[in-house]
């Protein structure tokens, strides 16, 4: 039996898993190298933001270069893989209107610690895809070996 091709994703749909996703990832450029940090983040007007501390991230993220931010996850009732790729620009939030509305936005750091610097990453180009996991995967995963991630 022939494998079911990927269904590309309309930016509506890439938006949709977005908004259910409750951990993405941020890929960046640190020193000439790719770097990939887990991020919580909050959609707000068409764009993804998120709070961090000085650091790496935040330095790689606004030096300028474009950012890649990824989701992925599995629906166990469709037997469906999905993944969904921003990629753009991140700018600090800074103007004092920005700042008071990002206050209000339900984003809560996941460590201890400063969090005091919201980004915003800008897409530029959205994509993802979605398809059936094969049956001998689901069988693995269904019994146990390691469960994939839920999507709600």
């Amino acid at each position: 039996m022939p494998a079911e091709k990927p269904v590309e994703l309309t930016a509506n749909q890439c938006w949709d898993y977005i908004r259910k996703a409750e951990i993405g990832r941020l890929a960046v450029v640190a020193d000439q190298h790719p770097e990939i940090f887990p991020i919580n983040f909050v959609v707000d007007r068409g764009s993804v933001v998120f709070r961090t501390a000085e650091g790496t991230k935040l330095a790689a993220a606004l030096e300028g270069a474009a950012v890649a931010f990824e989701v992925d996850g599995y629906d166990e009732r469709l037997g469906q893989a999905w993944s969904v790729v921003l990629k753009g620009s991140a700018v600090q939030l800074e103007s004092i209107e920005d700042i008071l509305a990002s206050e209000e936005l339900p984003l809560f750091p996941w460590q201890s610690g400063q969090k005091n610097h919201f980004v915003r990453i800008d897409p530029v180009q959205t994509s993802g895809r979605s398809f059936m996991v094969n049956s001998a995967a689901r069988r693995h995963y269904l019994r146990g070996t390691r469960p994939l991630p839920s999507v709600e």
